[in-house]
């Protein structure tokens, strides 16, 4: 891209006066003595950056957030790790959710392949989760208990959610497509005492039971309790094969009378605990606090989302991806949020599409892979039987957007849809970057750095650079990033992960170029974490199931981006294979439905590649990165240092590899 990229949609200045952006400003000079404008959107950011104690306790007046005790020591200390928040006043998220809520508008939109679309008013969805909470709380669930859920993105899942969270107890989820190892490694570490299951789910117009998988997972969490199962797929679905099983319906019985309480808890409660995966070991499970999250999704949802009275916001997601814990923070604003469980292309291949036009989407949110696909699919969103008139914005995250889909957005609608591509992560559950309601969508770029966030790209010397590739880093606490590791009593699971490469500063594990402009290009993971489609894995989870192949003696994989920006990659699975034995088509097979059966569809390489041997440090340490580094066109010496490999030869075969790649 040489010169200025051409800008793919501009906000007209009546747009700009009428978003919740422009409101806050307002609030903001008259209230509090500044001197913004919404026009200078750069100024507004910087400031809210460095006086990052001064900008959330804004939030919170702006907001009127409910609390007990005394919000004016916003920042007790500001460093990284170990920020502590408003560590005065105790608050409630789902308290949050349900205050002034009119009982007759809409809250949920909900459809799936096995579910015709829905309408959830607030109030019946208030009555369900006090019938949740009555039911969890006769179950002896009280502050700090965890509840697991293994669900589909169905209503029942949000209503246990905000149920577990009004009781202070901490919520967990996986979606239903994992299968019962991946699960039980998330949720043995946080040693659940209820668990939620569903009997079975729909895909593609395909209906896979699960019984059999919550009975394994049932079974190796012996701090189970009590076990709901959601008839989903069968209205009395067989409980026979469970120890401590009771159906939903029994287990949460319909209350009209009943009362919705919320239990106030310290700001930095732990809420929920989300999983993303390292390359060693079990997945990191991220504990993020009722504060925290409350007042990011405050701001995220209402000053970058736009999100207003009357919209209808989707985005496609699974109860495994913090997209999902993302868009019930939506239910925080005068919005309702859209609920879809199923295939993307189901009954059609458009089939999101259509349901954007029979929910009325005013917000379409999706994975950039999603786009892509439709865009090469040559697939048509707007048509005249679909005419999308609700719709107002698109957004896309979970890789790098390519300029080609940007293009392709702004041709399908006209140029007159704000699309806007964001990245952030599950370990903060919200965007460092992105959507910004009243700036210029300029093609293959986000926005800006969101407000709050202390956003920079550090070359390998901790230097700040401008216009370069560098690590994405934030050199300023952040009210949701992560409020411990379940389990990591010293923290040094936590520092391992964020603050060992640049000490005292966030160091993300994404690349990034931020232009001269304020916005920013996103070059993929920077470490061997692999994203799939939004959803972080880890190594070593393909690892464990691949290496349980008696033939196969060492393995390594890497996420090999397949364009120039990192939107599209290619999981490549080398497999040193026993002597005398080859790798053949039948044994891939094994591998895939492996890695399907005991992981998921997500962990599934692209490519399977037998090799002599995969090189190795001296303490035996895989080279993932250096690796990926060197398949990405990167010099060897450069790339990996052969004194510290247990055997320097071992990297010979991928740099050979690495020009065969590059002459194709």
């Amino acid at each position: 891209m040489t010169g200025e990229p051409t800008i793919d949609w501009q906000p007209s200045v009546a747009q700009i006066d009428s978003t919740n952006l422009a409101a806050y400003v307002g609030w903001l000079n008259g209230e509090r003595g500044g001197d913004f404008s919404v026009a200078d959107y750069q100024l507004l950011q910087r400031w809210s950056a460095s006086e990052i104690e001064e900008f959330w306790s804004s939030i919170w007046a702006y907001f009127e957030v409910q609390a007990d005790g005394d919000p004016s020591v916003v920042l007790a200390e500001r460093k990284m790790p170990g920020a502590k928040w408003f560590p005065d006043v105790r608050v409630n998220f789902a308290e949050h959710i349900f205050r002034g809520r009119d009982p007759a508008a809409t809250a949920i939109v909900e459809r799936g392949e096995l579910r015709s679309l829905r309408e959830i008013s607030w109030g019946e969805l208030q009555q369900r989760t006090a019938a949740v909470a009555g039911g969890l709380a006769a179950m002896g669930v009280t502050q700090g208990d965890r509840v697991a859920a293994y669900l589909p993105n169905c209503s029942e899942a949000v209503v246990g959610f905000l149920a577990a969270a009004s009781l202070g107890a901490i919520w967990s989820s996986c979606s239903p497509d994992f299968g019962a190892e991946s699960v039980t490694d998330r949720f043995a570490q946080i040693e659940p005492k209820v668990l939620i299951a569903v009997d079975g789910y729909s895909y593609n117009g395909r209906r896979h039971d699960r019984l059999a998988e919550v009975a394994r997972i049932e079974s190796a969490l012996p701090s189970v309790e009590q076990t709901v199962v959601l008839g989903y797929l069968n209205d009395s679905p067989p409980l026979s094969g469970l120890r401590a099983a009771v159906p939903w319906d029994e287990a949460f019985p319909a209350q009209g009378d009943a009362r919705l309480e919320f239990e106030r808890v310290p700001f930095d409660e732990p809420l929920w605990i989300l999983y993303s995966s390292g390359t060693t070991g079990m997945p990191k499970p991220i504990v993020h606090g009722h504060g925290g999250i409350l007042l990011e999704h405050l701001k995220k949802m209402s000053l970058h989302l736009d999100a207003r009275p009357g919209d209808r916001v989707f985005w496609f997601t699974t109860t495994g991806w913090m997209m999902w814990n993302f868009l019930v923070g939506v239910l925080l604003t005068d919005a309702a949020i859209v609920l879809y469980d199923g295939s993307p292309a189901w009954p059609s291949r458009d089939g999101l599409w259509d349901l954007a036009e029979e929910a009325g989407v005013t917000c379409f949110g999706a994975g950039a892979a999603y786009l892509v696909g439709c865009m090469r699919e040559q697939i048509v969103p707007r048509t005249t039987a679909r005419p999308l008139a609700d719709l107002r914005s698109i957004g896309s995250t979970g890789s790098p957007l390519p300029p080609e889909a940007f293009r392709w957005v702004s041709d399908q609608f006209d140029g007159q849809l704000w699309l806007f591509s964001t990245s952030g992560g599950t370990d903060v559950c919200t965007a460092f970057v992105g959507g910004c309601p009243v700036l210029p969508v300029y093609e293959g770029e986000l926005q800006a750095a969101s407000l709050g966030v202390s956003l920079a790209a550090f070359n390998e010397r901790g230097e700040a650079v401008v216009g370069e590739v560098g690590e994405l880093v934030l050199t300023e606490p952040l009210p949701s990033m992560p409020v411990m590791f379940w389990g990591d009593g010293d923290g040094s699971r936590l520092r391992e992960s964020y603050y060992e490469m640049f000490p005292g500063i966030w160091r993300h594990g994404d690349w990034i170029k931020l232009t001269e402009r304020g916005t920013a290009i996103i070059y993929g993971r920077s470490d061997s974490t692999i994203n799939r489609g939004g959803i972080r894995i880890g190594t070593s989870e393909i690892y464990r199931a691949v290496l349980s192949e008696a033939a196969i003696v060492d393995a390594l994989v890497v996420d090999l981006p397949t364009d120039a920006i990192g939107s599209e990659s290619s999981i490549l699975l080398f497999v040193v294979m026993a002597d005398g034995v080859d790798l053949d088509d039948a044994m891939v097979s094994r591998i895939a439905a492996d890695l399907r059966e005991r992981c998921s569809p997500r962990h599934v390489p692209d490519e399977v590649i037998a090799v002599p041997s995969v090189p190795r440090t001296i303490s035996g340490k895989l080279l993932e990165v250096p690796v990926k580094r060197i398949l990405m066109g990167v010099d060897p010496e450069t790339a990996a240092s052969r004194g510290s490999l247990a055997d320097p030869g071992a990297l010979d075969w991928f740099i050979d590899y690495a020009g065969r790649l590059s002459a194709d």
